[in-house]
């Protein structure tokens, strides 16, 4: 038989301790009383409950003082705070000294209860995670912050060729999607070289128009253009001895590639505005975030530089396609977006992770864990703090009779106004929300990114019921 969890009910109001206890019973759930913080702090110690329900209003002790000590003495134990209506600023402080949430007074007996229901699965969720923990403790315990990480075959295989090319001064050529981690992989390829005390210098093709790379990649001569008042070594001088990583190599304009062709074939080259013939020995990286034999037909590229630059490809598989890597990302990215905390994801919401379709690659899982450390206030993320994309349906997948398509020709054989669909659309994302968070209304206004009370004024305006 499953043992019954103990809130304590901390509150000087005897009528309001009565309630909450009667609730409590009613829910199957065992209880202890506090009227005071002192005595909180002594039934805390004494009974260790699964649960704290605080009023943060107390005499004597204040709730905030309270909740700081157990925190120091139970750093897990949830704790759930009562407000006033209209005090913010102690509630939004209550939060930073780590209450799992609060509720304003009077509060609804639906998000009461399913509020407490959500902080005591927090403890099973700390035994689930430990299993999950325990998966990745080989990996998680070597990992370094200039490390790749990956498990699947298609890793391993990268990570064998980068061992190959890597002590030789190989021309390689890195292709792979926006978030892939092709910057990574130049990285390792530079780390493990023998210019790796050498000069490492990185550019963006990208990332500045044709005149200005120019100058940054080749280097400019005082007087050669309006604002060069001095001479500047460009990127190939400053790498020279060592590595340059050229990254949208495809970005590249065609008279630049002319240039970079001439070092290629170990020729000299000149500073803008300069006569003096320049030469360097750089090993060469380039990257690419599209396939660059479509780039060569369409004329993007030059047909000879390809050649040069293909020496060794190296491919990044999109994270869709290396998923049993994903555990392994997220860990990682826990630990380096922790903050001295020590985070950890449930069970569902790494499931949520790794059945998602993630477009922007790492990158975008990277910044989906950042985003969930920083707005959840208990160490353990789950798909509360996921955004609102990760619940509905990825690509290819429809809502039954109510997608865009089937939106756009009930508004067509209508005569509806613009805030008629915009109400519609409201109303079915509403309806989405409830049914993915099984009606439950706080994790609802989560998902949709709004506060509960406007979630609550729009369900009553669209006449949404969750009874």
């Amino acid at each position: 038989m499953k043992e019954k969890k103990h809130v304590l009910i901390v509150d000087d109001e005897a009528p309001m301790r009565l309630n909450i206890a009667e609730l409590m019973t009613g829910e199957g759930y065992n209880y202890s009383e506090a009227a005071g913080g002192d005595e909180a702090i002594l039934m805390v110690q004494k009974i260790i409950p699964d649960l704290v329900l605080l009023d943060i209003n107390l005499p004597q002790k204040d709730g905030l003082t309270v909740l700081g000590e157990i925190q120091k003495l139970f750093p897990k134990l949830p704790v759930i705070v009562f407000t006033a209506y209209g005090t913010s600023e102690r509630a939004i402080e209550a939060i930073k000294l780590g209450a799992f949430d609060y509720i304003e007074k009077p509060f609804e007996l639906d998000e009461f209860l399913l509020t407490i229901k959500r902080a005591l699965e927090y403890s099973e969720l700390l035994n689930e995670i430990k299993l999950l923990r325990d998966q990745v403790q080989d990996i998680s315990s070597t990992v370094t912050s200039d490390q790749i990480i990956g498990r699947s075959p298609q890793m391993q295989e990268i990570f064998k060729l980068i061992g190959k090319v890597a002590l030789s001064d190989t021309t390689v050529l890195i292709q792979g999607g926006s978030g892939t981690g092709k910057e990574l992989i130049a990285d390792a390829i530079q780390r493990h070289s023998l210019r790796r005390d050498k000069p490492y210098i990185k550019v963006n093709c990208g990332a500045l128009s044709e005149s200005i790379l120019e100058s940054e990649i080749f280097g400019h001569e005082k007087g050669s253009f309006t604002g060069a008042t001095s001479q500047r070594m460009g990127r190939f001088e400053l790498a020279d001895g060592g590595t340059i990583f050229l990254d949208e190599i495809n970005n590249m304009p065609l008279s630049l590639q002319v240039k970079l062709l001439r070092i290629l074939q170990k020729q000299p080259f000149y500073r803008v505005g300069g006569e003096t013939p320049i030469k360097v020995d750089v090993r060469i990286i380039t990257a690419s975030n599209r396939i660059v034999e479509d780039d060569v037909k369409a004329g993007k590229l030059r047909e000879d530089l390809f050649y040069r630059l293909n020496v060794v490809r190296i491919n990044l598989p999109p994270l869709v396609d290396r998923k049993q890597d994903i555990p392994y990302l997220v860990d990682y990215f826990l630990k380096k977006h922790s903050n001295g905390r020590s985070l950890t994801v449930s069970p569902e919401m790494l499931e949520r992770l790794s059945k998602y379709e993630w477009p922007g690659n790492i990158r975008e899982l990277e910044n989906t864990i950042q985003r969930a450390a920083v707005i959840s206030q208990s160490d353990v993320l789950t798909i509360d703090h996921l955004p609102v994309k990760h619940s509905v349906p990825s690509s290819g997948q429809t809502y039954s009779g109510s997608d865009l398509q089937s939106w756009f020709e009930e508004i067509q054989n209508a005569d509806k106004s613009l805030k008629d669909v915009v109400c519609f659309v409201e109303k079915e994302l509403i309806l989405q929300a409830l049914k993915q968070t099984n009606s439950n209304r706080s994790r609802a206004a989560t998902l949709l990114k709004i506060h509960r009370r406007l979630l609550y004024t729009k369900m009553k305006e669209y006449g949404i019921s969750t009874d």
